[in-house]
């Protein structure tokens, strides 16, 4: 790893390999009028293919490559699409009937909304949006795809060999005993590496070529044409009695997923949908699923609700949850933080956490505001979590870190920005991801029950960090934040 001689996909090399590069549509969803490959097809050893709307080039090195692909004229027809300024009116306007593709249940109900919401005390009702993000892996998609007869070899990387193993058979018309991938040490996936895309066009090259064929997605490639994290819209409505016991819970997700719906809190009249919606970009697996879209509604209303009833953040909490590894995690973050004591000026704390795969988190974070320059700094983040029996402390402690480091971006400034079927920011230069400035100081308390058997820690923990700094950002201003990214372009946007 030090000296670089370890082989990620994009190292994998094979005898007389060539390189290949795919012509890609203008925008989404748009369909191939006409081409002309002339010019390209005069540079000497390239090769172009072309079956309907797939198009691409080999030839012996990939700056050849891409030089030839180029010289293609194309026109492309393209219908009208919408933006990411009307996304989240488009989410709910095209929401269909149907299932959590995950496999969550998209619908839970208890008691009787209606009769509790009418003989609340207090009411309140929300919209929480958040917007689709990247992966952004450190390696862009890779294949390199060797046929010999009718038998396929792919060396690319993925999280699913199996799932790219059946596209491939699926997509040539053999059996899967037929195929064999191979997936060598990947460059980071967080989930967007589950379709075998770069596999399959890497394939469809060495088919037509009749030689090995390399081809690894450019960052722009990576940013554009790999599926985003669902946006969502999630609505929340609430009735409260007066001593602060939670009545009332009505809770629908539009499009982002079911995964962590459900709330924890002790709530005897509930009212849980997810909403399967027709999105307009790509969309598919990102770590921890939808949970860090519900997570920060659900732990953001409760921060509504407490300021609502005049209730300490936490007491509030503790007074409507019952689940005992839940409010272990909140008493042991809260501990660790020094919850309530006091806060220099500008500065606020916050906390959120939950339930998912089997994990228990609670995270509190303090975070400064300058208000007449629009910054916002998160200083300091405490997380506790309990996965059941602890196995290795070290490894971890790496995941909570990890997990809130990845989670700052999509907390504070991440978000895919697209028109008419075209990503707008779909570079590093123009894509904020966090960086060595933005990671605070993170501290973390592990709960060890021996008691219960082991769970992952790979996608829990990051689901309380988001909803934590918004509340934190609201202790320190009075403004609420609604909408992941919170500070795309600083507070005074916001």
């Amino acid at each position: 790893f030090v000296t670089g001689k370890h082989r990620y996909p994009s190292d994998q090399k094979l005898p007389e390999m060539l390189h290949g590069k795919i012509l890609r549509p203008t925008s989404f969803g748009a369909t191939l009028v006409s081409i002309d490959t002339h010019e390209a097809e005069q540079i000497p050893g390239v090769t172009v293919v072309r079956d309907g709307n797939f198009v691409g080039v080999v030839a012996p090195n990939a700056e050849i490559a891409s030089r030839a692909v180029a010289a293609i004229r194309a026109e492309w027809k393209a219908e009208p699409q919408p933006s990411n300024k009307e996304l989240f009116e488009y989410l709910k306007k095209n929401a269909t009937a149907g299932k959590d593709p995950t496999g969550d249940a998209s619908r839970y109900e208890a008691g009787s909304v209606e009769k509790a919401l009418a003989s609340a005390d207090h009411r309140l009702q929300q919209t929480y949006t958040v917007s689709y993000i990247a992966h952004a892996p450190l390696e862009p998609r890779a294949a390199l795809a060797q046929w010999s007869g009718d038998n396929l070899t792919v060396w690319t990387g993925t999280q699913r060999p199996f799932g790219v193993r059946n596209e491939l058979a699926e997509a040539f018309r053999i059996p899967e005993e037929s195929v064999r991938v191979l997936m060598p040490d990947t460059g980071s996936g967080y989930g967007g590496k589950h379709t075998g895309e770069a596999a399959i066009e890497a394939a469809r090259l060495a088919r037509a070529a009749k030689r090995p064929v390399k081809l690894v997605w450019t960052r722009e490639e990576e940013f554009t044409w790999a599926y985003f994290r669902p946006a969502g819209v999630i609505e929340v409505s609430s009735g409260l009695r007066g001593d602060g016991t939670i009545a009332a819970w009505e809770f629908h997700n539009y499009n982002s997923g079911a995964a962590g719906i459900r709330t924890y809190y002790d709530i005897a009249n509930q009212r849980i949908e997810f909403h399967p919606s027709r999105s307009p970009l790509r969309q598919g697996s990102y770590r921890a699923l939808a949970a860090t879209a519900n997570h920060f509604a659900r732990e953001s209303f409760m921060d509504e609700l407490a300021h609502l009833v005049n209730m300490d953040p936490l007491e509030f909490r503790l007074k409507n949850l019952k689940n005992e590894r839940l409010r272990a995690v909140f008493e042991a973050a809260a501990k660790k933080f020094g919850w309530g004591q006091a806060k220099a000026a500008s500065h606020g704390f916050g906390m959120g956490g939950g339930f998912e795969k089997a994990g228990n988190i609670a995270t509190c974070a303090e975070v400064a505001v300058d208000r007449k320059a629009g910054e916002v700094k998160v200083l300091r983040v405490v997380s506790a979590f309990e996965c059941g029996a602890i196995v290795n402390p070290d490894n971890l402690r790496n995941q909570i870190e990890g997990s809130n480091i990845m989670g700052l971006g999509g907390a504070l400034f991440e978000a895919i920005e697209f028109e008419n079927g075209g990503v707008l920011n779909g570079r590093f230069s123009s894509y904020r991801v966090p960086r060595f400035s933005d990671v605070p100081t993170i501290e973390t308390v592990l709960l060890d029950r021996k008691d219960i058997p082991s769970a992952g820690a790979g996608e829990c923990p990051m689901v309380g960090l988001a909803p934590a700094i918004g509340n934190a950002i609201f202790d320190a201003t009075g403004v609420r934040l609604r909408s992941l990214p919170m500070v795309p372009n600083g507070l005074k946007a916001a």
